[in-house]
């Protein structure tokens, strides 16, 4: 029922705009469907639906209460922006009726999906039983990570260590028993329990009487969106890379690339002027912060940001920059809870250094160290390097060596997965994190 949420909350916003157009044009007498107000209900509908998925409707909201609220908040600024641009345009596009009338049937609807989408989270939750063997530090990891944010919602039913799992006769079988008693759906096993013929027999089993089975790599992949730190050496090379394998995606990612970097452009253009001003009152120093960064191949090239720490002088250290970091300028501090100050970087993927989506390219002296201490860290430099990537939106701010092998795990799934289909489901993941919360 979960997945059926969000289609069944496009489904109202579309019938809903279609609708009161329709009752409208019937009451004033004019042909609806051969009118111009047909497209712009359209664009409408459009301009609802990606407010109601960046606010994260239905599936995010905790309560009710707080549905009902962000519907009221999501609605309210696609009918706000339908006026302004009729106001910009002098000309009715729709009639009030339509765009003020779709939110006072829309609210209430939302808060009935996230009704189903909250059912369908409880009916998740006790799908996936997982028993897992695995060693003690990925116990850890899987508790940690099964609490967090899955892809798929599981609860750690049971671990069992390998030698624990280990079978030593036909009576003896304690991963069968486990996963009975557990009315366990899925087996993760690791290395050393896929290397133990004994625990692979039990597995077999548990297959054949309906039980899931998965390696720890594939676990990852599926439940979690990332692969394990166990698991890079061995997986380095062993899958196909979008921009290197399939030329079409690689140029159709490079076009949309040019229309998104264009329109923010545009952007930037309007926003140059405020953010100025709030230099002198504030920030005083450059305008824009520039950096050398690694992207595609191992090219360097100088990225380009609103600058929000106070001006450094040369030599100045180039530590990595903390969540609360004390050389951060109130009006610095703005632009990054605003997210404006990343907003020159349409100037990068209008050059080609950036994509949309991809690894966020690092500093040079921090990539030489990295690729030391982690396996196959330059591979996340096959692609070019993104404005938002997998790891942004799938792991908390991080701003040391311990965060950077965290986050390859997340960029090594984005590097095994690349798609439009993916590179979509990033930005909009990325408009819910610009909307829901505060920047870094």
């Amino acid at each position: 029922m979960r997945r059926l949420a969000r289609p069944l909350l496009l489904a109202g916003i579309a019938v809903t705009v279609l609708a009161l157009s329709k009752v409208h044009a019937t009451a004033h007498g004019y042909d609806y469907t051969g009118s111009f107000r047909f497209a712009w209900s359209l664009a409408y509908i459009a301009l609802l639906a990606a407010a109601s998925y960046g606010a994260g409707l239905p599936e995010l909201p905790s309560s009710r209460r707080s549905a009902t609220l962000t519907a009221v908040g999501s609605t309210a600024a696609a009918a706000l922006s339908m006026s302004v641009l009729q106001l910009l345009v002098g000309s009715a596009l729709l009639p009030r009726f339509v765009v003020f009338g779709t939110p006072l049937v829309l609210v209430p609807f939302a808060a009935v999906c996230w009704s189903v989408a909250r059912r369908g989270r409880s009916r998740d939750g006790q799908r996936d039983r997982v028993v897992a063997v695995v060693g003690s530090e990925e116990r850890s990891n899987l508790v940690r990570e099964l609490d967090a944010h899955p892809e798929r919602p599981a609860v750690l039913a049971w671990v069992l260590a390998p030698e624990e799992a280990r079978s030593d006769g036909d009576h003896d079988t304690p991963l069968l028993d486990v996963a009975q008693a557990t009315a366990a759906t899925v087996v993760v096993l690791d290395r050393a329990g896929l290397a133990d013929q004994s625990v692979v027999d039990q597995a077999a089993a548990l297959h054949e009487a309906g039980v899931r089975v998965r390696t720890l790599s594939l676990f990852y992949d599926q439940w979690l969106g990332k692969l394990p730190v166990s698991e890079l050496e061995r997986i380095g090379l062993l899958f196909d890379i979008g921009e290197l394998h399939r030329a079409q995606y690689g140029r159709i990612k490079r076009i949309l690339d040019a229309i998104g970097a264009a329109v923010g452009a545009v952007v930037l253009l309007g926003v140059v002027p405020l953010v100025w001003i709030g230099n002198q009152l504030g920030n005083r120093g450059p305008l824009l912060y520039r950096q050398t960064r690694v992207g595609k191949s191992g090219r360097q090239f100088e990225i380009l940001k609103f600058r929000t720490m106070r001006a450094a002088g040369a030599g100045a250290s180039t530590a990595w920059t903390g969540e609360d970091d004390p050389r951060i300028t109130p009006f610095g501090a703005w632009l990054r809870r605003s997210h404006l100050d990343e907003l020159p970087q349409v100037l990068n993927i209008l050059r080609g250094d950036l994509s949309v989506v991809g690894p966020r390219p690092e500093q040079p002296r921090y990539v030489e160290e990295l690729d030391a201490k982690i396996p196959f860290y330059r591979f996340r430099h096959l692609v070019r390097p993104g404005l938002t990537g997998w790891a942004q939106v799938k792991y908390p701010y991080g701003a040391s060596e311990g965060d950077a092998f965290e986050k390859l795990q997340y960029e090594f799934y984005y590097l095994r997965h690349q798609s439009l289909a993916l590179d979509m489901r990033i930005t909009g993941r990325t408009l819910r994190s610009v909307l829901g919360r505060g920047g870094r």
